[in-house]
């Protein structure tokens, strides 16, 4: 196992811890939520700040493996089969917890929205096992690359309850704030990608003779 794939796997392994994290502190802890930094019109809680820091660090790893895979030649199957696993475990499972963790005055996702990202994946990733079975292993395309560059950026805005755009934009309607616009160009640019992922890829379809 190379270096890239070493920091992809530490990356599946503290996504887990993360994840673990984020389920004792909201079940187990909640006057963790007590616990916020006052913006004047707006709260940034800070166990989401910890929760954000962390998946900072996680998806810098994201870029750091594949950068070090290119540079060093280093592009292996096992690398482009952890990869997408690792971002999908780091996206999808950080969206749910900011579905389920509601705060008093903090940005959520609708669930209706994470809903629709994680059947993406899902479809994905049963095209990707339809490839695997005939022996095909699909990398990431430019279009899956840019969703996931979306992605990345959307949750830290929420964990950060909209910061920094929540200084002008705090009292505009539910649903209708700068990072809620955001979650819905992340999510029409999710289901755009899979869409040509889908399309570039119809041969994995078609029966061998």
């Amino acid at each position: 196992m190379n270096i890239p794939t070493k920091i992809t796997t530490a990356r599946i392994v503290a996504i887990v811890l993360m994840l673990i994290g984020m389920f004792v502190s909201d079940f187990f802890v909640p006057e963790l939520a007590a616990s916020y930094i006052s913006c004047g019109s707006f709260n940034i809680y800070t166990i989401n700040l910890v929760w954000c820091g962390i998946f900072v660090l996680a998806a810098f790893t994201d870029f750091l493996d594949g950068y070090l895979a290119r540079k060093w030649n280093q592009v292996t199957d096992l690398g482009k089969f952890l990869d997408p696993i690792a971002d999908k475990l780091l996206i999808d499972c950080t969206f749910i917890y900011l579905v389920i963790a509601r705060y008093p005055g903090q940005l959520s996702v609708n669930v209706f929205l994470v809903i629709l990202l994680i059947a993406r994946d899902l479809i994905i990733d049963a095209l990707r096992l339809v490839a695997s079975n005939k022996g095909k292993v699909l990398a990431a395309s430019f279009a899956g690359k840019l969703k996931t560059v979306f992605e990345m950026v959307a949750i830290p805005l929420v964990f950060l309850n909209g910061f920094p755009f929540a200084f002008f934009d705090h009292g505009w309607p539910a649903g209708l704030h700068i990072t809620d616009f955001v979650v819905y160009a992340t999510v029409i640019a999710s289901l755009v990608s899979g869409a040509l992922y889908i399309f570039m890829n119809l041969d994995v379809f078609k029966e061998e003779k």
